[in-house]
C-alpha cells in the first residue's frame, strides 16, 4: 500500500477514540441490516436469529482468516429460491439442512484449493474477468436500490443528498461516517413527517433470546439446496476480489482463497444449523469501504458484535427495522454504484485494452449474462441445478478467457 493511500484511508482504528471506532462499527451494522433481515422476511426465517448468527458468522470468518479481510457476512440472497421450494414441500428446517450441507461443500472446495494451490484458481481471474464481475455485482443490486427508494422518493432524495454532502464537504471524523449521519438525520425527518411506523417498536421486548432451532436433513432437500454452493463459490470469489480491489490488497493470496472459503462455509453451516440463512460476504460492505475508506477489519468485528446485540435486544432491532426502506434505498444508490465503479477502476488501473475484440467479447458477455437474468438448467439424474445471474456470467467469462486466443 502506498504512503498516499495510507494517508487517505483509515487502516488502524486504534488511532481513533473508542467512541469513534464504535460509531464506525455501528455504521456497518446499520448498512447490512436491511439486506440481512430481508432474506428472513421473504423466506419466513426468524429475524432475530438471522441477525445474531450473522454476527457470529462474521466473527468465525475473521477467526478463520486471521482477521485481515474487512468483510461482514450476512444473509445470502442466492438461496432464497431453493429455501422457498423446500419449505413448501418439506419445511424450513429441512431447507436449512440443505444449507448446512452447502456450507460443507465450501469446506471441501477449500480443502481442494489448499491441496492444489490457490495459483491454479487465481489464474482464471485476470482483470478482464474480475473487473466486469465486480461491475455486475454493483449493477445487479441497482434495481433493489431503486425499488426501495421509489417507495418514498422524498426521503430517498434527502438521505442521498445528506450522504453526498457529508462525504464531500464534511471535515474530520464526520467525513468517514456519512451513512450513519444520513440514516439518523433522515430518520428524524421521517419521524417528524409522520412517515415512521412505531408500532413494531412499542410491541417489541427489550431483552429476549432468539428462537433458535435445529436443522433437519432430507436427501431431496439437500439435492435441491446444497448444489447452489457451486454457484455461490464464484460469487464469493467475486466479492473477495471486489473487497481486495477496494482496499488495494490481494486477499486471494493472503489469507488465501482456501481460508476465505473455509470461513464462509463454517459461518453458513453454523447459521443454518441453529435457525439462520446461509451467510455470505456482502456487496453493501464493499460499498461502505469504498465510500468511507475505513479499511480496518476491526470495524467489521465491532459491527458483528452490534448484530449479536440486535439479535438479543428485540427493541433495538425493532427501531432499526422501523427505518423506512426508502431511506436505505436512497443511500444504497450510492453504495451500489460505488461497487460498480470499483469494477470499472479495476479495468482502468490494470490497463485492460478494450479495443481488442477478445477483451470486448469477454467483458460484454459477463455484463449481459450477469444483468440479463440468463438461467442455465443442469439436470444430472436426481441433481437439478440452475446456474444463473452473476455465477453464470462469471463461469462463461472464465471459459472465454481460457479458450479465446490472446
Amino acid at each position: 500500500m502506498s504512503k498516499n493511500t495510507q494517508a487517505n484511508a483509515i487502516v488502524d482504528v486504534t488511532e481513533l477514540s473508542k467512541p469513534k471506532a464504535l460509531t464506525l462499527g455501528l455504521q456497518h451494522a446499520f448498512t447490512m441490516f436491511g439486506a440481512t433481515v430481508l432474506v428472513p422476511i421473504i423466506t419466513g426465517l426468524d429475524i432475530s436469529v438471522s441477525l445474531f448468527l450473522a454476527g457470529v458468522g462474521t466473527l468465525l470468518f475473521h477467526l478463520v482468516t486471521g482477521g485481515v479481510v474487512p468483510a461482514f457476512l450476512g444473509s445470502s440472497f442466492a438461496f432464497i429460491a431453493p429455501i422457498l421450494a423446500v419449505a413448501e414441500s418439506h419445511g424450513l428446517e429441512y431447507a436449512r439442512g440443505g444449507i448446512v450441507v452447502a456450507g460443507i461443500v465450501y469446506l471441501i472446495l477449500a480443502g481442494l484449493i489448499h491441496v492444489f494451490g490457490t495459483e491454479k484458481i487465481i489464474r482464471f481471474f485476470p482483470p478482464i474477468v474480475t473487473g466486469p464481475i465486480i461491475l455486475v455485482i454493483g449493477l445487479k443490486l441497482a434495481p433493489t436500490a431503486i425499488d426501495m427508494a421509489s417507495a418514498d422518493w422524498l426521503l430517498a432524495i434527502i438521505a442521498f443528498v445528506i450522504v453526498v454532502a457529508v462525504s464531500v464537504y464534511a471535515k474530520g471524523f464526520l467525513k468517514v461516517i456519512p451513512v450513519i449521519v444520513g440514516l439518523i438525520v433522515t430518520y428524524l425527518i421521517a419521524a417528524v413527517l409522520g412517515r415512521v411506523d412505531f408500532t413494531v417498536v412499542s410491541d417489541a421486548k427489550f431483552v429476549g433470546l432468539p428462537a433458535f432451532s435445529f436443522a433437519k436433513f432430507n436427501i431431496d432437500a439437500i439435492l435441491t439446496v446444497a448444489p447452489i454452493a457451486l454457484a455461490t463459490m464464484v460469487e464469493h470469489i467475486g466479492d473477495v476480489v471486489a473487497i481486495g480491489a477496494t482496499v488495494e490488497k490481494d486477499f486471494l493470496e493472503k489469507p488465501g482463497l482456501s481460508r476465505t472459503l473455509l470461513g464462509d462455509g463454517i459461518a453458513t453451516s453454523v447459521s443454518a444449523m441453529f435457525g439462520g440463512p446461509a451467510n455470505t460476504t456482502y456487496g453493501e460492505n464493499t460499498g461502505v469501504l469504498a465510500l468511507t475508506r475505513v479499511w480496518d477489519p476491526v470495524v467489521m468485528r465491532i459491527a458483528a458484535v452490534f448484530a449479536i446485540i440486535l439479535g438479543l435486544v428485540p427493541k433495538l432491532g425493532a427501531i432499526i427495522s422501523s427505518i423506512p426502506g426508502a431511506i436505505i434505498g436512497g443511500i444504497s444508490i450510492i453504495l451500489f454504484g460505488m461497487i460498480a465503479a470499483v469494477g470499472a477502476r479495476t479495468l482502468v488501473e490494470n490497463k485492460v485494452d478494450l479495443t481488442k475484440s477478445r477483451n470486448l467479447i469477454i467483458a460484454a458477455t459477463i455484463v449481459v449474462l450477469g444483468l440479463g437474468g440468463a438461467v442455465l438448467p443442469i439436470n444430472i439424474g436426481a441433481l437439478a441445478l440452475n446456474v444463473e445471474g452473476m455465477a453464470l456470467a462469471a463461469i462463461v467469462g472464465i471459459i472465454l478467457n481460457i479458450i479465446l486466443p490472446e
